[in-house]
């Protein structure tokens, strides 16, 4: 009899974990396309949470409004200029498209005298535009008309590209807008599944991830601040022209993980060129250690969000900016901080255990 019961158990408990795997399987690949914009909507959420509770105060408590305004302001930084480029894309793409016949008028004047006397590559370049300068009308045209033609494809599979990118954003908008509004009965069932899984531990872990994805967006503008900062105080002192723009570019690279290189760098190489050889090496220094210092300055700052230990924080940003891309930047330190609270309470279970068993 106990061996029948045995057998109808064991047979009762894997038919129902194989329908829950079954049932997992299901809800994952129904919700795969919404995935990737409901781990971002999350993670704008748990960031800028306390700025919607301060929007709300100052509406007078109405929550809808102040949803209202941060849904807006997503649009604004995140939609508009998406748009813009798509616009642009789509814009340039039509004028290469319409005044192609340029080409047959085109005439390419002699190189300059400073791209000669580049290190390294000068020579050689000088050499390729001397090559395209000897070339007549006719044999100009024929050169780069199969070019212009590439170009313009290139604009207008980047222009499909980028609105794929507006949709989902979008959708990260939308599912923002309904966490903001729900945001409480979010986190309070989050709190109670995993309290279910881990009990008080696992609480404990899912607040530290709250607090580490926010330090982590601490982390990423103050510190494309700081090197906003530095790098346009290089450009002043290097009385670099257009220095407003110039920041405001660094800004958006910087916040973006792409960093502030793609300016300073060709603001080094003008300077070289110009003959200003000293400032040319100031800034060369300047650049390296403003393109460094986010290594630095990102994890002290998450570490003020969240408390965990520098070397986690430093391994979680730069592991998961390399296995995921930018999304990895909260993806790595969160992963890493739940499991450091997990396998810190369950070692610190099992050593007031045994202090149980050895004073009994």
């Amino acid at each position: 009899m106990n061996k029948v019961t045995l057998s109808t158990d064991v047979t009762r408990i894997t038919l129902a974990v194989i329908l829950i795997a079954i049932l997992i399987a299901a809800c994952f690949w129904i919700m795969k396309p919404f995935l990737s914009a409901i781990i971002w909507a999350a993670m704008i959420v748990i960031a800028t949470w306390p700025l919607m509770l301060t929007i709300q105060e100052k509406l007078g408590k109405k929550r809808w409004l102040a949803v209202v305004v941060m849904t807006l302001f997503l649009l604004l930084i995140l939609i508009a200029p998406l748009t813009l480029a798509v616009s642009t894309l789509i814009d340039k793409a039509q004028q290469l498209a319409s005044n192609s016949q340029i080409l047959t008028e085109l005439r390419i004047p002699p190189p300059p005298d400073w791209l000669l006397n580049l290190p390294l590559e000068g020579p050689r370049l000088a050499g390729w535009w001397q090559e395209y300068a000897h070339l007549d009308q006719y044999q100009l045209a024929q050169r780069l008309m199969p070019h212009s033609q590439k170009i313009i494809s290139w604009f207008l599979a980047q222009a499909g590209s980028v609105g794929m990118m507006i949709v989902h954003c979008l959708l990260t908008v939308i599912i923002s807008a309904i966490f903001y509004g729900h945001g409480e009965a979010a986190a309070d069932g989050i709190r109670r599944f995993v309290r279910r899984i881990a009990g008080k531990s696992g609480e404990d872990a899912a607040v530290l991830a709250a607090r580490a994805i926010r330090g982590v967006a601490i982390g990423i503008v103050g510190t494309a601040l700081v090197q906003t900062f530095l790098g346009g105080a290089g450009l002043l002192i290097a009385g670099i022209p257009a220095i407003a723009i110039l920041s405001a570019v660094l800004f958006l690279l910087c916040v973006a993980q792409i960093g502030p290189a793609l300016v300073l760098i060709p603001v080094t190489i003008w300077l070289f060129s110009q003959g200003q050889t000293s400032m040319g090496i100031f800034m060369l220094v300047w650049t390296v250690f403003v393109c460094t210092i986010d290594n630095f300055v990102r994890p002290m700052l998450i570490k003020k969000g969240a408390d965990l230990p520098l070397l986690l924080i430093f391994a979680g940003v730069l592991g998961g900016l390399v296995s995921f891309g930018i999304i990895g930047l909260f993806i790595g330190p969160v992963a890493l901080a739940v499991t450091y609270t997990l396998l810190k309470e369950w070692v610190a279970a099992g050593e007031q255990v045994e202090q149980l068993e050895i004073s009994g």
